[in-house]
């Protein structure tokens, strides 16, 4: 089991609050990996918003590959985040040569360039990095999107935020995700820690699908570049929000609907009945199989949590207007605001999406036995 903790807030916070929480979740991992992710960007990203910011670690040939791929592209770099790290790595993390965190201004032949093509070059850039990288293991490239930092390494979360000196100011954030991550794989790969991140859309999971390859292959099929990698069968999940909202423009609501969609008497009672069905059965090859518990961030910064059938992985969301934290045991949640209303956290079931809209104004609950389509 993996331990999965998010955060909302109103005022930006340092990624240290969401360690802090893990922490106390610490006998749910086993320092074979940590990820965090950090989105509505404060500090000196906060002006700099549209712009994309790659995240990822390189060797020193690495970067000079990276240099001049981004050269060639025309891309310049807007603003960046120096780690000046100890000599030597805590126990388990591996010695690194670059940890970057690095915004880039657009090439001028950019300009005017619509949304839709403008998000599928971005994705492009990364997953050409990434296969670069793969040919000599000189550069992992975990993100490069606007108002997006992801950060990734192998170790114990709290020792790892020590070493990369995480409580700098430069490094705030209102949205942040952080998971420590249980190895269930043969080999330790930082592609398959989590969250993983798409087009504006992210995940992770605590649990295990193993409908992961009928899942995968349907994805592969649709021949969108964006759905390959797959180092963990838990990168389904973001992939198949992906394909929900941004390729069959449907909202949160029919995520759940997708991955467990309802038995055969439910559905037959159900006011979207004739809509439901039809999607199941499009939809067939992205059932997943649990247990899951999974916390997602949309592209507005929205947050989410829904289970699978089998709900054998804890998930509780709790806070007070204005923050609002997703986790995957109490403990982690008290940690981080330990003085909320407790009586009003909620534990969803096998039937609940847990939404927490960027307002923060409070949790917001869609059961799939709800009609959701708009009228």
């Amino acid at each position: 089991m993996c331990r999965l903790l998010a955060i909302t807030s109103d005022t930006f916070i340092s990624p240290v609050i969401g360690f802090e929480g893990l922490n106390a979740m610490r006998e749910g991992y086993d320092g074979s990996g940590v990820g965090l992710l950090l989105r509505d960007l404060g500090g000196s990203f906060e002006a700099i918003k549209e712009f994309p910011i790659l995240s990822g670690i390189f060797s020193d040939s690495g970067l000079r590959i990276l240099d001049q791929f981004m050269l060639d592209m025309g891309f310049t770099t807007k603003y960046k985040i120096s780690f000046k790290l100890p000599k030597d790595p805590p126990r388990g993390v591996p010695k690194r040569d670059i940890y970057l965190v690095r915004a880039y201004d657009y090439p001028p032949d950019w300009e005017g360039m619509d949304q839709k093509d403008l998000h599928d070059n971005l994705m492009m850039v990364r997953l050409n990095l990434r296969k670069k990288g793969e040919v000599n293991k000189d550069m992992i490239v975990f993100s490069f999107w606007p108002d997006t930092i992801m950060i990734k390494e192998i170790g114990d979360p709290i020792q790892v935020a020590e070493y990369l000196q995480l409580d700098r100011k430069e490094l705030t954030a209102r949205v942040m995700m952080v998971q420590g991550r249980q190895n269930t794989n043969y080999d330790i790969d930082l592609y398959s820690c989590h969250p993983f991140f798409l087009q504006g859309f992210s995940t992770m999971t605590n649990g295990e699908n193993t409908a992961f390859v009928i899942n995968r292959e349907f994805l592969i099929s649709r021949g969108f570049p964006g759905y390959n990698g797959y180092m963990s069968d838990s990168e389904i999940f973001t992939h198949i929000l992906h394909y929900a909202c941004s390729k069959l423009k449907l909202g949160i609501e029919a995520f759940k609907h997708i991955i467990t969609p309802l038995n055969k008497e439910t559905l037959c009672s159900h006011q979207d009945v004739s809509f439901l069905r039809h999607l199941k059965y499009a939809c067939r090859q992205l059932i997943i199989d649990g247990p899951n518990c999974v916390i997602g961030c949309l592209p507005d910064n929205s947050l989410f949590m829904v289970q699978d059938r089998k709900k054998l992985r804890p998930g509780v969301v709790g806070g007070d207007q204005g923050m609002f934290v997703f986790s995957s045991e109490i403990c982690g949640l008290d940690a981080v605001i330990p003085d909320r209303d407790k009586t009003r956290d909620f534990q969803p079931m096998h039937l609940d999406t847990v939404v927490v809209d960027p307002d923060r104004q409070g949790i917001k609950i869609c059961r799939q036995t709800d009609s959701f389509l708009k009228n």
